[in-house]
C-alpha cells in the first residue's frame, strides 16, 4: 500500500512570496530562514547555559596567574597594559626590521615598474626596419618604390588587434597602480625612519627642505641631531 502511495505524484508545496503591498517591509521570511534563525538562537542559549554552570561550579579559592595581571573595575576584568612589555632596544630592533621589509618592497616595486615601463615602451615604439636598395636607373627605382610602399604598412596603435590593445590598456593601468603603491611605500618608509630617529637620544631640531632626502632613492639618509654636550 505504501508503494502505491509513493507512486502517485504529489503536489510540491510552494511558499507564497511577499505581497506587493508589503514589499516595503523587506523579504518575507521562509521556513528555511526560520530554521536558521532558530538554530542560531538555541546555540547562543546553550553557550550561555554552559557559562552559567561554569561560573556556578568554579572554585573561589583556586589561584591562576591572570589574577595577578588583571584588576576589576566596576565588575569588569581589565588586563594590565602591555605597553612597557619590551625594552627600548627591543622596540628599536623591531622597527629596524619593519623598515628593512618596507625598503625591500620598495626596491621590488621599483624593479617591476622599470620592467613594465620598458615593455610598454618597446610596444609603443617598434624598431624601424630600413632596407637599402641599389638600382641602375630611375625606372627600376620607381618599380621598387611602388612594390614596397603598398606591402609594408607601419604598425600603429590604431591597427593593433583588439585583444592586444586591451592587454596594453591593462598594462598601463597596472603601471599606474604600481606607481601609486610605490609612492605610498616610500611615504611609509619616510615616516618610520623619522619616528626611529626621533626616538634616539639627543636634542632634535627641524630639518630644512634641502636636508630632507628620500631614503629609498639615496644611499644615505640625511638626518642630523644635535647631541647634548
Amino acid at each position: 500500500m505504501s508503494s502505491l502511495r509513493n507512486a502517485i505524484p504529489s503536489r510540491a508545496h510552494k511558499e507564497r512570496s511577499q505581497p506587493s503591498a508589503r514589499k516595503k517591509f523587506g523579504l518575507l521570511e521562509k521556513h528555511k530562514d526560520y530554521v536558521q534563525r532558530a538554530k542560531a538562537f538555541h546555540k547562543k542559549e546553550d553557550t550561555l547555559r554552559k557559562l552559567r554552570e561554569k561560573a556556578a561550579n568554579r572554585n573561589e579559592d583556586e589561584f591562576y596567574f591572570k589574577m595577578v595581571r588583571t584588576k576589576i573595575v566596576d565588575g569588569v576584568h581589565i588586563p594590565e597594559s602591555e605597553a612597557n612589555k619590551y625594552t627600548q632596544e627591543e622596540l628599536m630592533l623591531m622597527k629596524t626590521q619593519d623598515m628593512g621589509y618596507i625598503l625591500q618592497k620598495v626596491q621590488s616595486e621599483r624593479k617591476k615598474i622599470e620592467r613594465l615601463a620598458a615593455l610598454l615602451h618597446s610596444i609603443d615604439n617598434p624598431p624601424a626596419n630600413k632596407h637599402v636598395f641599389f638600382v641602375e636607373d630611375r625606372e627600376e627605382a620607381k618599380e621598387l618604390q611602388s612594390r614596397y610602399s603598398k606591402s609594408e604598412i607601419p604598425l600603429t596603435i590604431d591597427n593593433i588587434l583588439p585583444g592586444i590593445k586591451r592587454k596594453t590598456d591593462r598594462s598601463y593601468k597596472e603601471l599606474e597602480a604600481r606607481k601609486d603603491r610605490l609612492s605610498q611605500l616610500e611615504k611609509i618608509y619616510m615616516d618610520m625612519a623619522m619616528k626611529k630617529e626621533l626616538q634616539k637620544s639627543g636634542r632634535k631640531r627641524k630639518l630644512t627642505e634641502d636636508e630632507i632626502v628620500c631614503p629609498t632613492s639615496q644611499p644615505v639618509y640625511k638626518w642630523r641631531a644635535e647631541r647634548k654636550r
